[in-house]
């Protein structure tokens, strides 16, 4: 019986086996930061308001008003790069009074700055805008000190995911964390098996840390299954040469350290403008190639009477399973659920329009609802069926650090397709060719990048490899 859970597992076949997915804090925070803004954007007009009223003696005192208003999009900026907004000020009332002063300072110093250039100070009462900045400070401190006493009355002070995974090594206790059993799980971080992967992908999915305490021997195969799933991951004290370590963190109240062995390929705000980015360009994508989707849609049906989409079970983020959309290109009873064959010229079992929609990559646009239900992105790695394999094996008996790819979402198109890396993968190199670009675009990604990757997909639509 598991302890998290509740269900029994032995009767279970590993890739059936129930697991705790832990509900998204993330979106709490995001929402709490937004509150947050508001909050402080209220606070800081009532507090230059009331230094208006009581110095000048008029409410909604007009210069007061313009001070504040001019001052807020600077302070938004230093504030959001400073961590005033992040998961330790939502804890730590003092970090985050003392980053929400710092913003409010340097902003209201900026604001001086370019009112002396301008030469509109004269414009301003000085002692009711310094009223206006000391009202303010005294209402930034007060909402900080309130957020940490809220967050522990409503979410028993948690703000974060924290997972341990007890694989038989040193002791190890958080009072804010679930725990589990990696046997009871049947997690084993040597084994390639994808249905086991994808078993710790779910059970990681909205995770915030993850802390694994195993035996010696083992610590080197989680720290590198930590850094494919893309979480940030720590293991329970090992040297760093082996494990690739990036800090050491030492818990309160314990003896133990532990290694911090991946941080995740995105920070926050990366992983908020990269889904931004998919979502503006899935939809304006949709909205303007809706009639070639409804046409092409019509001529499949209309050639065989069978389905029109071909959906087919591929490995995403994490490792995790998902279903992948295409138009369907190939005869109903012929379809490689499996992609164990690669599709190669004059495949006899490509239909009249499937071969069109395949030179031209329009098979591959229904993948815009992935993006937009959330298991793709606009650009990444372009994800792989299971038993897609490269001189007869499979990837990732090819090159482990075929699962490191599985860090970020699957691509639409990615580094490897515009650099012509497409098609069949007859040879081991056709394979470890898209797997460098792979692994170079996760380790350089920037929303540029993302930009000048579609723009070059344009003239790589039409290729000699796709078919």
């Amino acid at each position: 019986m598991n302890k998290v859970t509740g269900v029994p597992l032995k009767a279970a076949r590993p890739e059936q086996i129930d697991h705790p997915i832990a509900p998204s804090l993330e979106r709490r925070r995001l929402r709490t930061y937004a509150l947050l803004l508001l909050l402080d954007a209220a606070l800081l007009h009532i507090a230059f308001v009331s230094a208006g009223a009581i110095y000048e003696g008029v409410w909604l005192y007009q210069r007061n008003l313009v001070a504040v208003q001019t001052m807020l999009p600077v302070f938004f900026t230093i504030a959001l790069y400073n961590k005033t907004y992040s998961g330790e000020a939502l804890t730590n009332w003092v970090f985050a009074a003392r980053q929400a002063l710092i913003a409010l300072l340097l902003s209201a110093a900026l604001l001086n700055f370019v009112a002396f250039y301008t030469k509109s100070n004269a414009q301003f009462s000085r002692v009711s805008v310094t009223l206006g900045l000391i009202l303010s400070a005294i209402a930034l401190v007060a909402l900080r000190r309130l957020v940490p006493i809220i967050i522990e009355k409503f979410w028993a002070g948690r703000t974060l995911n924290r997972l341990i995974i007890d694989d038989g090594g040193p002791g190890f206790v958080h009072t804010k964390a679930d725990t589990i059993s990696a046997a009871e799980y049947e997690l084993d971080p040597t084994s390639h098996d994808p249905f086991m992967l994808d078993r710790l992908g779910r059970m990681l999915q909205n995770q915030d840390k993850v802390v694994v305490s195993c035996p010696h021997e083992r610590r080197e195969a989680w720290a590198f299954l930590l850094k494919s799933t893309g979480v940030y991951g720590e293991i329970v004290s090992e040297p760093l040469h082996l494990l690739g370590a990036t800090g050491i963190h030492r818990y309160d109240g314990q003896e133990r350290t532990t290694l911090v062995v991946s941080t995740g390929p995105l920070a926050l705000r990366s992983r908020i403008s990269k889904r931004l980015f998919d979502i503006i360009v899935a939809g304006a994508a949709l909205a303007a190639l809706s009639p070639v989707l409804l046409f092409i849609a019509f001529r499949i049906k209309l050639e065989d009477g069978g389905p029109i989409l071909f959906v087919q079970r591929r490995l995403g983020r994490g490792n995790q399973f998902f279903n992948m959309l295409k138009f369907r290109s190939m005869r109903v009873e012929l379809n490689d659920a499996d992609g164990a064959r690669s599709t190669g010229r004059e495949d006899d079992r490509i239909t009249k329009v499937g071969a069109f929609i395949r030179r031209t990559s329009i098979d591959e646009l229904p993948q815009i609802i992935n993006v937009l239900r959330g298991d793709m992105s606009i650009v990444g790695p372009r994800p792989h069926a299971l038993g897609s394999r490269a001189n007869s094996k499979l990837f990732w008996e090819v090159d482990a650090q075929y699962w490191r790819r599985h860090c970020l979402k699957p691509g639409l198109t990615g580094l490897a397709q515009v650099r012509g890396h497409r098609g069949a993968t007859e040879q081991e190199k056709d394979l470890t060719d898209r797997l460098k670009s792979d692994l170079e675009y996760i380790s350089g990604w920037s929303l540029r990048r993302d930009v000048e990757i579609v723009l070059k997909t344009v003239a790589v639509l039409r290729h000699d490899n796709a078919y």
